[in-house]
């Protein structure tokens, strides 16, 4: 009887310091992905800097044609919002908030009590094409509510195989859609 009671004390206290260890390991996440576009800054830019065109290249309109989504505006503070029943899309929404002509795409992502997020798009010209990286930045606490903290912050270490591989399929996407449309 000691012996379960001892093991169930040792199960419970560790599952405890699992927990409270989610409160302070690291949570910022950092993901990034580049791939070199054979089409100048000037005919990729458009694709990226305008949500009306994401829907081509996406990987998450791929992953759930069915989305419902929303777009208010145009340029800086041009907002996308979209509901999914899939996971993997979920709901949220993201907002143009920095924009320079051919260079710099900065948005804003908000997923509700998922938390909040920050995406950059880079175009870098290179003899002729464009090396476009693209990339994540987010805190995984932040506007997450504090029970979930934890979990959160361990899901923080596996983001960047989760968002990775869909930040791959979309630059693909992208370079394939802008290369045929480039090569009129």
């Amino acid at each position: 009887m000691s012996l379960l009671v001892k093991l169930i004390g040792g199960l419970v206290g560790l599952l405890m310091t699992l927990f409270a260890l989610g409160f302070v390991l690291p949570s910022t996440v950092h993901v990034e992905r580049d791939t070199l576009i054979n089409a100048p800054p000037a005919a990729v830019f458009p694709w990226v800097s305008d949500f009306t065109r994401w829907e081509a290249w996406s990987p998450w309109a791929t992953k759930d044609p069915e989305a419902m989504m929303q777009i208010a505006g145009s340029g800086l503070g041009q907002t996308m919002r979209w509901q999914s029943e899939n996971p993997e899309v979920g709901s949220g929404s993201q907002t143009i908030v920095e924009r320079l002509e051919g260079s710099l795409l900065k948005t804003h992502l908000e997923f509700g009590d998922r938390g909040r997020a920050d995406a950059t798009f880079k175009l870098q010209p290179q003899d002729g094409k464009t090396l476009i990286t693209w990339s994540l930045d987010t805190d995984m606490r932040d506007g997450v509510p504090t029970l979930q903290q934890p979990i959160s912050t361990y899901v923080g270490f596996f983001m960047d195989a989760m968002i990775g591989k869909d930040y791959e399929a979309g630059l693909q996407h992208l370079q394939a859609i802008v290369e045929a449309n480039n090569a009129t």
